[in-house]
């Protein structure tokens, strides 16, 4: 699909979910990269996983601003408050929207649905109504690699069949794309979403396994490896979850007409994985070794004392495995950093967190 080039500097940018994982990072990215305009982050600081780490994260990006030529404005709250994010657009009329906020995690979507329904759909839904209320040049949503279920065809590709979700958060995420769709046709909003894959890195999200396997086995604890170690992940470093995120800003979907006289939904959706799926049990293997290189643990750690192989849990899929040649072919980016590289970085971060905690 053609695409129309997006001048960020300048320009005004919403990053919801910022300051998670993904959001913080990109708001960094923007900081350095953006010689004017003004970036504006969003989050509710819920309590999913401990509040220290997304204040740490806050941190990093204050002291970032400090020196940046763009601006930055944090507002705690919650997409799914419709007034909120009403008024965040009415006063700042941002040109960009990334909508990186939403309730993550397959295994807590089991427990806690209503979560899942508040944040991914109706907040997705206040979002989508503010950029129709409030025109937008581009908006970039998230979207996950949980929404192609128990597909056995691989690698995927977006123009596979995703029908079969295996949790409410996969579902979730491709009501959004359905919802981004009707959007984009019905009112001409250029959206590209982004099916991210298995996203690590220095201070990532606690509950993935690569982050609560390091604190379990430093508190002597025993991991847990579901499916016997029989799983295979396109882990994907953050580093080049945001480089893609940042590349794909600037190119939105171009607006046309079609046939019928009618706006052709300037809509795309692209995969962001490294597109080399790792066995889980060499994942961790590479981690253990890294703790040792870090000397957070010693050489004669007992590892597969602290190991246990157990079934598949509800929700979990045995494969992850990203086509990422479209995100290649039209913005010329194809994730690069392996996970011995990924994994050494995520170490030595938290070497240096856990002494500062």
């Amino acid at each position: 699909m053609a695409k129309i080039h997006v001048n960020l500097d300048g320009r005004t940018i919403l990053v919801t979910g910022s300051p998670g994982f993904i959001g913080a990072n990109l708001v960094l990215r923007l900081l350095r990269t953006m010689k004017d305009g003004m970036v504006i982050s969003l989050d509710n600081m819920n309590d999913y996983y401990d509040p220290r780490l997304k204040a740490y994260r806050l941190g990093q990006i204050e002291a970032a601003a400090k020196t940046a030529q763009a601006k930055h404005v944090f507002i705690k709250g919650s997409i799914a408050d419709k007034a909120l994010v009403d008024s965040v657009f009415e006063q700042y009329q941002p040109d960009v929207a990334v909508n990186l906020a939403a309730q993550a995690g397959v295994r807590y979507s089991i427990d806690h649905p209503e979560a899942y329904i508040e944040a991914n759909l109706v907040g997705f839904f206040n979002i989508l109504e503010a950029c129709r209320r409030h025109p937008v040049a581009h908006l970039v949503y998230a979207s996950s690699s949980s929404v192609y279920g128990g597909n056995k065809k691989v690698p995927f590709h977006t123009d596979d069949r995703v029908d079969h979700p295996v949790s409410l958060y996969a579902a979730t995420k491709k009501a959004d794309e359905l919802l981004a769709h009707s959007y984009a046709k019905l009112y001409d909003i250029p959206c590209t979403g982004l099916r991210f894959f298995t996203v690590y890195g220095p201070a990532g999200r606690p509950d993935m396994f690569y982050y609560s396997a390091t604190e379990k086995l430093l508190r002597g604890e025993t991991i847990r490896i579901f499916n016997y170690g029989n799983c295979l992940r396109d882990f994907t470093y953050i580093d080049d979850i945001v480089e893609g995120v940042y590349r794909v800003m600037q190119g939105a979907p171009e607006r046309r007409k079609g046939e019928d006289g009618l706006p052709v939904p300037p809509y795309a959706l692209y995969n962001i994985g490294g597109g080399k799926p790792e066995n889980l049990l060499d994942f961790i293997a590479v981690l253990q070794r890294e703790l040792v290189r870090a000397e957070l643990l010693p050489a004669d750690y007992d590892f597969n004392a602290h190991r246990e192989l157990v079934p598949m849990q509800p929700g979990d899929v045995p494969v992850t495995f990203a086509d990422a040649a479209a995100l290649e072919a039209d913005y010329g980016f194809r994730p690069a950093i392996g996970i011995r590289e990924g994994l050494r970085r995520f170490v030595e971060w938290y070497a240096t967190y856990r002494e500062r905690d």
